[in-house]
């Protein structure tokens, strides 16, 4: 082993990655196989078969053996090599049948694994999404599945074979010649006392490695995105992010180095023991042979059985540091499905009744949840999640707002506006007092029915990397074209997706950076409209607009606010001043309430607000 080799070694020694795996970790990864319980069973039939002859080969070559050294009829070689011919292409089909088998047993698991990760993650709650990083999570989906794959698809054949395999290899040298088998038996201790300890190292630094690989990714996925790569250009930190990016790739490439010569002992040794084995065959058993105590063919038979005997064990020993690496994976999964989300539907929701929508908040008040709440270590590439309590953001808030209302908030960046709009959508739960939709709790209806009720449009509108229509039906999919051009035209959009190469089917890119900012925010509104809830929140849902824009967007807004709830989160005068009541929150409060024109009268703060922000603006129609 070279000098760069031993040093590897020796970082691995002092690895701090060492821990054993948690407990129910093997139960867990089970529980997903044994679902397929009649698959698995004809698996291990076939596989068990399949064992068996390779046993039956070393047989035959003794008896071949037996009968040219007896002189016997050319006859009797012939068919014994047929024999063995047959036994090859059956054992051949027998592992083509197993093989079959447990890539489909494999694959059925992991789909079912990537499945419930994908919709666990789903149903967390927005701010373990500001938390967690984008790369670590597609890690867990792709890199970690794919490590627990290899359990199933490719460690259980090895296994169930080769214990079938040692078995009866044990079972025939034994009653050949127990002296020759003792000796063999006698060897291994040699390589399985250090097994062990070798396999718990490369688990620990596979660990390590998928922690790693992860960070690699979520930088590839954050400066990759067209907003992260135009960031690093108009900053010029090329240099630096190629220099962070090389310091994580060569730390998976030491991982990489470090497992790769823990494997190579593991191997040599292994090596070692079965050649000191055959070299104890050839000479107990040429002893044996020559004295009379076994014949030229058991000689034979018991030199091709070692293989059988040390190739399983061979398997068993690398399974077992595959199994321990697999298992790391089937882990880090399972710390992601254990994350139990904080929002959740209740056991028996209550309906939200129909026929308008009254929103009202009762004492609310609301902190952001705390790191260890909502995250997990792994995945914001921290050693320890930040356990402090945020601190509190809204302070005992009442008001409503009534079915067919409009009610505007203003006050400061910061002041906890967009805060509000979150709670009314339930991204996020009251820590204290409640918020209600026609009197029912939000906490006690489904998630579904408050998006059926609600919508909401931000100032910075996602869209997916899909097409114009996909992006404006999210969640009506049964809606059709002509409704869908209808809704554009009211958006002030029809003409400028008629002019598109692919008109609705056109692709917008990633985050819809292919549209201007005008026009994406259009497609959010239209998207609403399409929805067409009882009830619609507005965060700034203009400010990307130019005037021209606005007030062609603006007009499809009112058709949209006719005789519907609105909560109107805005920093323009046109926004706001024909609201039925407008509400001035400072620092989580509401500091003043009333109508525009009560509001100046009061010269308070809205009237400081309107002097500094809305008086060079354009009135609104109708001022």
């Amino acid at each position: 082993m070279n000098h760069a080799g031993w040093a590897a070694l020796g970082k691995l020694r002092q690895s701090k990655d060492q821990e054993s795996l948690k407990p129910g970790t093997i139960a867990r990864a089970w529980s997903f196989i044994a679902r397929y319980r009649t698959r698995l069973t004809l698996y291990l039939i076939v596989s068990a078969l399949g064992a068996v002859l390779t046993v039956v080969s070393p047989i035959l070559a003794g008896d071949v053996v037996n009968a040219i050294v007896a002189e016997s009829d050319v006859s009797v070689v012939i068919n014994l090599a047929l024999l063995i011919a047959a036994v090859a292409l059956l054992e051949a089909l027998l592992n083509v049948i197993s093989r079959w088998q447990s890539a489909s047993l494999g694959e059925r698991t992991i789909f079912d694994l990537r499945t419930s990760v994908f919709d666990h993650v789903q149903k967390m709650p927005v701010a373990f999404f500001t938390r967690a990083r984008t790369g670590a999570l597609v890690s867990r989906l792709n890199n970690d599945v794919i490590g627990a794959q290899t359990a199933i698809a490719r460690t259980l054949p090895t296994v169930v074979m080769n214990i079938v395999t040692l078995g009866v290899t044990l079972v025939v040298m034994f009653t050949t010649s127990w002296q020759i088998t003792l000796v063999a038996l006698l060897l291994l201790p040699i390589f399985l006392f250090p097994a062990r300890s070798i396999g718990h190292r490369i688990a620990g630094q596979t660990r390590e490695r998928a922690t790693r690989n992860a960070a690699m990714g979520d930088q590839m996925t954050e400066r990759f995105s067209a907003p992260g790569a135009t960031l690093v250009k108009l900053f010029g930190e090329q240099r630096h992010e190629s220099q962070v990016f090389s310091d994580r790739a060569d730390g998976v490439r030491e991982s990489g180095v470090r497992i790769s010569v823990w494997t190579s002992v593991f191997m040599t040794m292994l090596t070692l023991v079965s050649s000191l084995a055959l070299a104890a065959v050839y000479g107990i058993g040429g002893y044996q042979a020559i004295t009379g105590g076994l014949n030229a063919g058991d000689v034979v038979t018991m030199a091709l059985l070692l293989t059988r005997l040390y190739a399983p064990l061979t398997g068993l020993a690398t399974a077992r540091v595959e199994l321990m690496s697999a298992l790391v994976s089937f882990e880090r999964i399972f710390e992601v499905l254990d994350l139990q989300p904080m929002i959740k539907d209740p056991a028996n929701p209550k309906t939200i009744p129909t026929g308008g929508v009254r929103i009202q908040f009762h004492d609310v008040d609301f902190r952001y949840p705390a790191a260890s709440e909502v995250s997990l270590a792994s995945l914001e590439e921290v050693a320890v999640l930040d356990s402090r309590e945020s601190e509190q953001v809204l302070h005992d808030l009442n008001f409503t707002v009534e079915p067919g209302q409009t009610v505007a908030l203003v006050g400061s960046s910061g002041a906890g506006k967009s805060t509000i709009a979150n709670l009314v959508t339930r991204l996020y739960d009251v820590t204290g007092g409640a918020i209600t939709l026609n009197d029912v709790d939000l906490r006690d209806a489904a998630a579904q029915d408050i998006h059926n009720r609600v919508g909401m449009v931000t100032q910075d509108s996602h869209l997916f990397h899909t097409s114009i229509r996909e992006n404006l039906t999210l969640g009506h999919r049964e809606v059709d074209d002509e409704r869908i051009w209808q809704i554009l035209d009211h958006a002030r959009l029809a003409e400028v997706v008629r002019h598109m190469p692919d008109g609705l089917d056109t692709v917008v890119g990633e985050r819809g950076y292919r549209l201007s900012g005008g026009e994406r925010q259009r497609l959010a509104i239209a998207r609403l409209l399409i929805a067409a809830p009882e009830a619609v929140i507005l965060d700034e849902a203009t400010a990307s607009l130019d005037s021209t824009n606005e007030a062609a967007v603006q007009q499809a807004l009112d058709q949209a606010l006719e005789e519907r709830t609105a909560l109107v989160i805005a920093h323009r005068l046109s926004t706001v001043v024909n609201a039925d009541e407008i509400l001035v929150i400072e620092d989580g409060r509401i500091y003043e309430r009333g109508t525009h024109d009560e509001l100046l009268a009061a010269n308070g703060r809205y009237a400081e607000l309107y002097s500094t922000q809305f008086r060079q603006q354009p009135h609104a129609r109708g001022e």
